[in-house]
């Protein structure tokens, strides 16, 4: 909040500026608004108490005007737009800057993108690299909520956060569930698309795993000040937080499971056929040999014997026999 000593004969005329530099922003920057008394969420063209400014990919030139009119780190905006930026909490002074991860699903595959939550003492910045899915409930007042109750609002965008992890995280797991049916017939494409929900579901925990050290430093009261209806929000997103964790590791066991299993069954098979050839080898490699022996054109004993040919038949195929015996009794095949 704008502390009262600054309210003098300039103050009129900084309020025109500001309009000014953040009208020039057009559509990567906007203003929005929603007291008590309104009925929907408001478009406004300049800063005022209790508003939300929604910065999408901002550039350096407006991060640094931003920075500069709500006396905001520069440095800290910018990080938003870094897509390794990992989540985090900044305090400086009254201001509180919550990095956190947003699941968002690009090109039919699921990533993690960086967005910044900023609590000001009387106003609230979102910073994000990308146009987010996650704030068009709130841009079409589908969600109830008040930008002048900032703190409030941060935890209704922090619990929207978390049922994206938990909508994205649902169809994953329907999807392993199905991947562990019918083990025998699994296909190659089916263990790529297992290496990919492996790499989402760690990318998940990469995210979440500081994201609930981030609500527990809420918790602690250190960083932003919490009512206790405001505290038992920010326990249940911790609880949610955590057991996203925990079906994310599960998920990632049963992909394990299911491929180890996969590679069981495959090197199984393979060894049977292995084996059912090596035996098929040895059974009609002594046939092969006596045919070959009888085949060379040198006297041969009994070769002048006109039952000569049915001799060598009848042994050969005696041989064959023994050995097939031999090879069942001894589970071979």
């Amino acid at each position: 909040m704008r502390p009262e000593k600054e309210f003098g004969p300039f103050f009129f005329v900084t309020r025109i500026i500001e309009c000014y530099i953040l009208k020039a922003f057009e559509t990567m920057i906007k203003i929005y608004q929603k007291t008590i008394k309104d009925r929907g969420l408001r478009e406004i063209d300049g800063f005022r108490v209790g508003s939300w400014l929604y910065l999408e990919k901002p550039t350096k030139e407006e991060i640094e005007q931003v920075a500069d009119l709500l006396k905001l780190k520069a440095s800290l905006l910018g990080d938003a737009l870094d897509v390794h930026e990992v989540p985090r909490i900044e305090v400086a002074k009254d201001t509180v800057y919550i990095f956190t991860r947003v699941p968002y699903a690009e090109s039919n595959q699921t990533i993690t993108v960086p967005i910044l939550i900023i609590l000001g003492e009387n106003f609230l910045v979102t910073v994000s690299e990308r146009a987010l899915p996650l704030f068009d409930d709130f841009v079409r007042s589908e969600i109830d909520f008040f930008t002048t109750q900032k703190t409030k609002f941060f935890i209704q965008l922090f619990s929207q956060i978390i049922q994206l992890y938990n909508q994205h995280l649902t169809g994953i797991s329907r999807q392993v569930r199905g991947g562990g049916v019918g083990l025998e017939n699994i296909s190659n494409r089916d263990v790529i698309q297992l290496v990919v929900f492996e790499g989402v579901l760690n990318d998940f925990i990469s995210a979440l795993l500081p994201t609930s050290t981030i609500l527990r430093n809420l918790l602690s009261g250190k960083s932003l000040k919490l009512y206790e209806e405001d505290r038992e929000l920010v326990e249940d997103l911790l609880l949610g937080s955590e057991q996203l964790i925990e079906s994310c590791q599960s998920n990632l066991r049963t992909i394990v499971n299911i491929r180890e299993a996969s590679s069981t069954i495959m090197t199984n098979n393979l060894n049977r056929v292995i084996k059912l050839l090596t035996a098929l080898t040895v059974i009609l490699s002594v046939p092969t040999m006596i045919a070959s022996l009888y085949g060379m054109n040198v006297p041969l004993p009994g070769a002048d014997e006109p039952q000569a040919f049915f001799f060598v038949i009848g042994a050969t195929a005696l041989i064959s026999v023994i050995l097939f015996v031999v090879f069942i009794k001894n589970r071979w095949f």
